[in-house]
């Protein structure tokens, strides 16, 4: 459960160094400097930044996603949907078994294996916040594992944009590329939209698609916990974006206001990878070591390269 929705106590030095560079951050509008420099005031001061950091960044990520939908209409969402749900169900199915088996030959323990493969597979830190109590792991596997994730996403914020730039990647094949092989949405939709707009729009809408993959891994490992099922519902924000990308189809909307949405979405993106970043500590990154630590790098590794030469090829 998300903490309140507040930003703690701001009289504390990180909240008010927090505050005073984040209009900096927004002007800039870069979400990997966004990300950073939370990171580093969170392992600086070694305090929690905001009260309510994870509650910021999941909501102001959201409404980033539902105003890009105003980019889109419905044609091109059920195209994108369509042109690559079975690149999408290839890329789950096939990181779930390299993840799971990856930990048996690692000698990885059980549950850290199936959080690790499970959010390399499907949707990172949602996913692994998911299963977590489903598989009844530990909180501290749930920890690492999350933390995990959190790094890699960082690396794939900084790295991905070069790496497209170096292999002259289309916007279509960077957006596919950053919504199959990066874990959260969030780093998805920044990392993508530091590549362009339209790289941004397709990444977002295949990623959504592979976030569904949620819902049957839930119900798969309920019935293998014999807990009978998970609870399982359509997140708001998805239906929203749905929304929105209906009103280009219904009407024509205006110019300045799809520009507007556009740069707000832009300054949301910043915004929520500064809460995101606030929420590293130095606790969570000391426990990232031994066989889970080598099972998130390598699976990582492995599909990072496989799914860039697929899509090369296919797009």
């Amino acid at each position: 459960m998300d903490k309140p929705f507040s930003l703690g106590p701001l009289s504390a030095p990180q909240s008010l160094l927090g505050i005073a560079l984040l209009p900096a951050l927004v002007y800039h509008g870069n979400p990997a400097v966004g990300l950073l420099v939370g990171a580093s005031l969170s392992l600086l001061f070694n305090k929690a930044c905001f009260a309510g950091a994870h509650a910021l960044g999941k909501y102001t990520l959201q409404a980033a996603i539902i105003l890009l939908g105003l980019k889109l209409n419905v044609s091109q969402l059920m195209k994108i949907s369509a042109d690559y749900s079975v690149l999408v169900t290839g890329y789950v199915l096939l990181t779930l078994s390299l993840g799971l088996g990856l930990g048996l030959l690692l000698r990885n323990q059980r549950k850290s294996s199936q959080l690790i493969a499970s959010g390399t597979a499907i949707c990172g830190g949602t996913t692994i916040a998911s299963l977590s109590p489903v598989i009844q792991a530990r909180p501290e596997q749930t920890g690492v594992a999350l933390t995990l994730v959190f790094l890699l996403n960082a690396l794939a914020l900084f790295t991905f944009p070069t790496i497209g730039e170096y292999l002259a990647l289309s916007q279509e094949q960077f957006g596919v590329w950053a919504a199959l092989a990066i874990h959260d949405t969030s780093s998805v939709v920044a990392t993508s939209a530091l590549y362009g707009e339209e790289a941004a729009m397709v990444a977002t809408t295949v990623k959504l698609g592979r976030t569904l993959w949620l819902i049957p891994l839930l119900l798969v490992f309920s019935v293998l916990q014999h807990q009978g099922s998970a609870k399982l519902r359509i997140p708001l924000f998805i239906v929203l974006f749905i929304m929105t990308a209906c009103m280009g189809s219904v009407t024509e909307l205006p110019g300045a206001l799809v520009n507007a949405a556009s740069t707000t979405s832009k300054m949301l993106l910043v915004v929520a990878l500064f809460f995101i970043g606030t929420e590293i500590s130095r606790d969570t990154l000391r426990g990232l070591r031994g066989a889970v630590l080598v099972h998130g790098l390598l699976l990582w590794a492995m599909v990072v390269p496989l799914t860039l030469l697929v899509v090369i090829r296919l797009v």
